[in-house]
């Protein structure tokens, strides 16, 4: 499957049903920062040492240092996703995940890109589509993703 690394804009439910089965979009990179890991522990209450203390996490964890929380990567779908594909419609709305695993750590302060295939678009009630995107999280420097999933999500136009 090809790649384009550039915004795809899409301007109606048959623009985005020819998506399917067809190239990935890549977002661009965006750094998974040490503020934004504090500030998803102070919003979940995950203040586990391996997320928030650098030294501890050097000295004791399997993954050299602080790492970012798997939930948080996987926050990131959406945002990354509409970084590369713009969808011109009445609204969207995030509806689920059919499947997720999150496969390497992130480093905090590394860069994370996602690679998006549409892998299915069916009709919902409302006039609506709903869409199963395949979802690869890329590290910079890392040959194994750090997360996959199958993100769903519905537009209505």
């Amino acid at each position: 499957m090809s790649a384009v690394a550039a915004t795809v804009e899409i301007a109606d439910l048959a623009a985005l049903r020819a998506l399917a089965g067809g190239e990935s979009f890549v977002s661009p990179w965006r750094e998974v920062s040490e503020p934004a890991v504090q500030g998803f522990a102070d919003a979940t209450g995950d203040h586990q040492w391996i997320h928030l203390d650098a030294e501890r996490a050097r000295r004791e964890s399997p993954f050299g240092g602080p790492i970012a929380h798997g939930f948080l990567t996987l926050a990131l779908v959406p945002v990354l996703l509409a970084s590369t594909v713009t969808i011109r419609q009445r609204m969207g709305v995030n509806y689920g995940l059919n499947r997720v695993r999150f496969t390497s750590p992130v480093p905090v302060g590394a860069k994370l890109r996602g690679r998006f295939g549409v892998k299915e678009v069916s009709d919902v009630e409302g006039g609506g589509a709903q869409v199963v995107w395949n979802v690869s999280l890329e590290c910079e420097g890392s040959e194994r993703p750090a997360c996959i999933a199958e993100f769903i999500s519905r537009h209505y136009f």
